[in-house]
């Protein structure tokens, strides 16, 4: 490479160009164990608050929630992430015996795509002409195109189970941490679990676009509803008892 400017550009596009992970099936199933532990939680411990229970009572419901919703929400992961990828793979086969059927049709069917994406009709050819000359390139081009998945890139059964686990059990324990520190107070507890889901929504718009205060106002707000409607009946129960 004789080009300056194109070995200046190359070595700036290098170094601006840097994307986050966001692969492995561990950012979705953190996000959502993580929240789902703050909002199942706050929600546990405010209605049963709601409802007239003491510390010990909230420690011990708050703690056998984030045992059972941890454990669940990891066997949940690990069962759908399984599940999608088997699904894949099957496709995949489907897709590797259109191959050997139809060679050609796969070929031209495949150059329709090119085409729908904006190339020449005498590129599209040349190019799908190419991938099928190698048979492993062809069934992960056509897995994609068709599907709209990597054979190369499924997300880890494993991971997105450990990741949900522990995101959950984190999540948990903070509208506890009162309690298991020895205070009483009901409002301190939801407090705390109030700025933990703001902290929580401001680290998730890290991977998207949104505002980090738009994020963490959306989340704080759910868990709201969700520790509001869960208050009244704990409430209204707890009343009716007495």
């Amino acid at each position: 490479m004789n080009d300056p400017e194109l070995e200046a550009e190359l070595a700036e596009h290098h170094h601006d160009h840097a994307h986050r992970d966001v692969s492995g099936g561990w950012l979705r199933a953190a996000t959502f164990g993580a929240m789902d532990g703050l909002v199942t939680t706050i929600a546990l411990i405010a209605g049963v608050g709601g409802g007239g229970a003491d510390r010990d009572l909230i420690v011990l419901t708050g703690l056998a929630g984030v045992v059972a919703g941890a454990f669940s929400m990891a066997l949940g992961e690990f069962a759908s992430v399984g599940t999608q990828n088997d699904a894949v793979h099957a496709e995949a086969a489907v897709e590797r015996r259109e191959l050997a059927l139809h060679p050609r049709a796969e070929e031209h069917e495949l150059a329709a795509r090119f085409r729908g994406m904006g190339l020449t009709t005498d590129t599209a050819a040349a190019v799908a002409r190419e991938v099928h000359r190698d048979p492993e390139l062809a069934l992960r081009m056509h897995v994609s195109q068709e599907l709209g998945v990597s054979l190369d890139d499924q997300p880890s059964p494993w991971v997105a189970a450990a990741s949900s686990f522990v995101a959950f059990v984190t999540g948990g324990i903070v509208p506890l941490v009162t309690f298991l520190l020895g205070y009483g107070s009901l409002a301190l507890g939801l407090a705390v679990g109030g700025v933990g889901l703001l902290v929580a929504g401001a680290l998730t718009s890290r991977f998207t676009a949104r505002s980090w205060w738009a994020a963490a106002l959306r989340q704080l707000a759910f868990g709201a509803i969700a520790a509001g409607a869960t208050y009244l009946v704990g409430m209204l129960i707890g009343v009716g008892a007495a």
